[in-house]
Order: C-alpha cells, then sequence, then structure tokens
C-alpha cells in the first residue's frame, strides 16, 4: 500500500469515527431535509414490508416528499391508513407536505412507506437503503434497519435481532 493511499484510508476512518462520535450515522441530510430513526417492519413469504421515519424540514419553505425507492425492493410507494367506518384501508398518498421548520413521522397505523417485491437475503438485522425523493428535485437517501414483523417503533428492542450477541435475544 502507498503512502498516499494510507493516508486516505486513515483520513477515512477518522472522518468516520467522528461522525460516529456526533451520532450522525444512521441517519441522512440533505440541504434542510433530515431523515432519522429509520426502520422496516419486515415481514416472511415475500410479504410487502412497512418503512417507517421522521423526516424534519429545517429549511423556510414547505418541502412536498413525492416518492421513494430501493434497490432492495422492487416497487416503493407512499401509504396513508385511513380508518372510515371502522375500517382501516390503506391508500397511495402523491405527495405529503411539510412545513418549514416541521417534521413528519412516519409511524405504523398512519403515513409509512410500502416496500414490495422484496429481493432475496433481506431479513432483520440488515440496513437497507432507501431514498426520498421530493418535488424540488432533492433526494436523500438513508440506511433503514430491518427489524422483525413484532417491532412497533424505532426505539422497540424487541424488533432488533439480537441473537447474535449473547445474552441479548427477546
Amino acid at each position: 500500500m502507498s503512502v498516499n493511499a494510507f493516508s486516505r484510508r486513515r483520513l477515512a476512518q477518522g472522518l468516520a469515527a467522528g461522525a460516529l462520535s456526533l451520532g450522525l450515522l444512521g441517519s441522512a441530510f440533505a440541504a434542510g431535509i433530515q431523515v432519522t430513526d429509520a426502520w422496516i417492519r419486515w415481514l416472511p413469504a415475500n410479504l410487502p414490508a412497512g418503512g417507517y421515519a421522521k423526516v424534519t424540514n429545517d429549511t423556510g419553505k414547505e418541502v412536498k416528499l413525492v416518492g421513494a425507492s430501493s434497490p432492495k425492493y422492487g416497487m416503493v410507494m407512499l401509504h396513508q391508513t385511513v380508518n372510515k367506518n371502522g375500517m382501516s384501508n390503506m391508500v397511495h398518498v402523491d405527495a405529503i407536505p411539510i412545513a418549514p421548520h416541521k417534521s413528519m413521522a412516519f409511524t405504523p397505523g398512519d403515513y409509512h412507506i410500502m416496500l414490495m417485491q422484496p429481493k432475496p437475503g433481506i431479513e432483520p438485522g440488515q440496513k437497507v437503503p432507501v431514498t426520498l425523493k421530493f418535488s424540488d428535485g432533492q433526494s436523500v437517501t438513508t440506511e433503514f434497519e430491518v427489524r422483525k414483523p413484532t417491532a412497533s417503533g424505532p426505539d422497540d428492542m424487541k424488533g432488533m435481532d439480537m441473537g447474535h450477541m449473547k445474552g441479548m435475544q427477546h
């Protein structure tokens, strides 16, 4: 390895360590838009999965989320669960406005990212890239943590696959 390659590698390691110490890994940013607490409720048998996250608009103008994609899923759509006459239904959403200096949370039973046609090999404990697309042409890609079907939120330890950690199974 040349001295130049070694220096670049050490710089990259230092930057990654600095980002980790600041808590920047696990969230994504783009010109005033931040995505945090990103997770997917995985379902077996190639069933569609739900994606959830918090999207924060730190700009001075409204932004509109208009789509999403992932290389790990054949089709990704924005959905909302609506309750009408005691029946819950999922409906496709074309755009989700996020007011200036406000956040919008994708949560079970409300707005969510519907991830369909999963590619082989997706399982709890992995991270899956998902790109959120906005009406102004911006996009934000972040890693969504794949959780078990029992997961109910980003801090739900029961939804995490901790079988590889001794003494941490649920």
